[in-house]
């Protein structure tokens, strides 16, 4: 990713600001033509800028009320093929590894509790996984955000 300039913290401010916004109020509000807001977006995009819409989705608007986080030890050499098989198990809605003593930090979704016990009991089913050590998710009490990151970057 390249180092964004006045106008691409602007931009991502906006859209941060409202999501939806069309390319047409954007340029509005910036002050700029659609035809320079589409190109930064579509460089914005092809560098990494934007994460996934998924992100974006509740696991509770489908159904999923229960998350939590799986502290998971490995043996570290078998590391590529544990994180292929934690992709094939669909509760598994990401996955981090770590430095320390836990090796990966995966965050689930399940119905209820038996339901994450047995996802638990799948990833610990999982070749070269040595121990997992779940802690339930009891709210969110700072959502994902980067505006402020927004705000440190255009200090610099």
């Amino acid at each position: 990713m390249s180092n964004l300039d006045r106008v691409d913290l602007e931009l991502l401010s906006a859209l941060s600001a409202d999501h939806r916004a069309t390319v047409v109020a954007l340029a509005d509000r910036l002050g700029l033509s659609r035809n320079t807001v589409q190109a930064r977006m579509a460089r914005l995009e092809r560098e990494g800028a934007f994460l996934s819409f998924e992100r974006a989705v509740s696991t509770k608007a489908l159904g999923f009320p229960i998350e939590a986080f799986i502290h998971v030890t490995v043996r570290q050499v078998e590391l590529p093929q544990i994180t292929a098989e934690l992709v094939r198990i669909p509760e598994v809605v990401q996955a981090h590894g770590l430095s320390g003593q836990i090796d990966l930090l995966v965050r689930v979704a399940c119905l209820d509790t038996q339901h994450l016990f047995e996802t638990d009991a799948r990833i610990l089913a999982i070749d070269g996984v040595e121990r997992t050590e779940t802690s339930l998710v009891m709210g969110e009490v700072i959502p994902h955000r980067v505006a402020p990151l927004m705000d440190l970057a255009r200090e610099r």
